[in-house]
């Protein structure tokens, strides 16, 4: 296991002009990310910091954030990154769980400096600019900071990050991931994709979760250029960066994707340098991969499947069979093993429907201090995904859904996915989400929350006719209530709880 820390500076050493990181009008080399990184892990143990503490950062995608996460390492320290669009009444409790030693934050975010007023316990505090949140260490008076860069000894089990997933409600819930974890699970990413020192990116998933991470850490492992792109508000500053840079990847979420498709003329773009594409964070409709593969025909797209519990991915798809195998996650990255399970345990016969679970030297150890909650996912071994789905006759594994979204109408059990592939077939629609809703006779019915692409005209009955022509009867949608957006949590998943609080009718049936 060759730690991800030691990767870095094997490239800066080798290499030490090749370019690394660009942020906004700022770029470095892999020498500099490494001094920074070094000088960062000096700060920390000039401040008493001890191998095994841990230090949460409150960023947005930024050269500091890259430099506090592996100037951790260097020095044996365990990052915590926390979701910087979170306010004070998440920070305060994730920061009380962990038990931070040190907090970095921007000076602007009034939430952490507010949750950090609150929490009683003695901690180093670092802002990232010149700012007035004192008592703090500016990010340049720690760098300024000189001594040898002596990088700590990580072992394949010891801790090196945490990180709290998305959309959790009550208590805190901290994955804890190895280095061995995180070194497993670049290894399998940069085979399958071929990735080499030759290959750039641009970067606008978040890098405190699982696959904005993974992202970031098999790039810099390979040294290859990642660019950090933060207009997500305006999709085609994006394709411009895509262009403009000449990058030969780019991943998203399947809402990333949707966004360039329906807002961007992407044909009017030189895209001719891109060599694939990456989607994971949620279940991207055949419909979509298919535009998508259309608009970008250049590109390789890769279609995954993952959890932050399994530090990133556990299968992909091969490009090649993405047709042939069209609704499919793919097979399992190297090193992982997949098995669908009926409800008694045993392994479920291809094309039987049951629970997925994994294994791998990818998997988390276990969620921070919490032994009950990591007792009810990992069992012998495996890891209980708290999917449902089933395998082929070639092991390609599709999903049909989370257990817990299930909707129960009637003696039917329908899974939102395949009902929201379905509605996602015809072109006006930009995206769709589907749940169940209280029901005195059935016990729920279906809803579907639909976005049109924008000028678009549909109207419900011609959703319906659609869904008659391709779904059974139990299965077409009771009610349709067409939406603006839809609430998603910052990795882009879809919060399907929220959808009746959060959003107002515009028409419904």
């Amino acid at each position: 296991m060759t730690p991800l820390v030691a990767r870095v500076a094997n490239v800066a050493i080798g290499e030490p002009q090749r370019r690394a990181v660009a942020d906004g009008s700022r770029r470095i080399d892999y020498a500099t990310l490494w001094a920074e990184a070094c000088a960062f892990a000096r700060y920390l143990r000039s401040a008493g910091l001890a191998p095994g503490d841990r230090v949460a950062t409150i960023l947005t995608n930024s050269i500091e954030a890259i430099v506090a996460c592996y100037g951790c390492w260097i020095a044996g320290c365990v990052i915590v990154p926390l979701n910087a669009q979170a306010r004070r009444w998440d920070f305060e409790p994730w920061l009380r769980h962990c038990e931070a030693r040190c907090v970095i934050h921007e000076a602007g975010n009034s939430d952490a400096a507010m949750a950090l007023d609150a929490i009683e316990a003695p901690l180093l505090r670092i802002v990232t600019d010149a700012g007035s949140l004192l008592p703090a260490a500016t990010w340049a008076e720690l760098m300024r900071v000189e001594h040898p860069c002596e990088i700590a000894r990580a072992e394949s089990a010891t801790l090196a990050m945490i990180l709290y997933t998305s959309g959790t409600t009550g208590a805190p819930k901290g994955v804890m991931l190895s280095h061995g974890n995180l070194a497993a699970n670049i290894d399998s990413i940069i085979a399958y994709l071929g990735l080499g020192r030759d290959d750039s990116i641009v970067s606008v998933l978040p890098f405190y979760y699982s696959y904005g991470a993974s992202v970031l850490h098999t790039h810099l492992a390979v040294g290859a250029f990642l660019v950090i792109e933060s207009n997500l508000v305006f999709p085609h500053l994006m394709v411009e960066t895509m262009a403009r840079e000449r990058v030969s990847g780019f991943s998203g979420v399947p809402s990333t994707f949707l966004l360039l498709l329906n807002r961007v003329p992407l044909a009017d773009y030189d895209l001719s340098s891109l060599r694939y594409l990456t989607q994971a964070g949620g279940a991207m409709a055949p419909a979509t991969a298919r535009r998508l593969h259309e608009a970008m025909p250049q590109a390789e797209l890769y279609i995954m499947y993952g959890q932050t519990e399994a530090t990133a991915r556990l299968t992909w798809l091969p490009p090649a069979r993405r047709e042939e195998k069209s609704g499919s996650v793919g097979i399992p990255v190297p090193g992982v093993e997949i098995v669908v399970r009926r409800e008694d345990g045993q392994a479920a016969d291809a094309f039987e429907v049951g629970d997925v679970h994994a294994r791998g030297p990818n998997v988390m150890p276990g969620y921070w201090r919490d032994p009950q909650a990591t007792a009810s996912v990992l069992v012998d071994g495996w890891l209980r995904t708290g999917d449902m789905g089933h395998l082929d006759d070639e092991g390609f594994l599709y999903l049909s859904g989370r257990r817990s979204d299930m909707i129960k109408t009637g003696a039917h059990r329908v899974h939102p996915k395949d009902v929201e592939e379905v509605i996602a077939e015809l072109p006006a629609i930009a995206e769709v989400a589907v749940i169940g809703i209280d029901d005195d006779t059935l016990g729920q019915v279906i809803k579907a929350f639909i976005v049109l692409v924008d000028n678009a005209s549909l109207t419900i009955n011609q959703i319906k006719a659609h869904c008659r022509d391709h779904l059974a009867a139990y299965k077409i949608p009771k009610q349709i209530e067409f939406v603006d957006t839809l609430p998603k949590t910052a990795s882009g998943k879809i919060r399907r709880a929220q959808l009746t609080a959060t959003i107002g009718p515009r028409e419904v049936s």
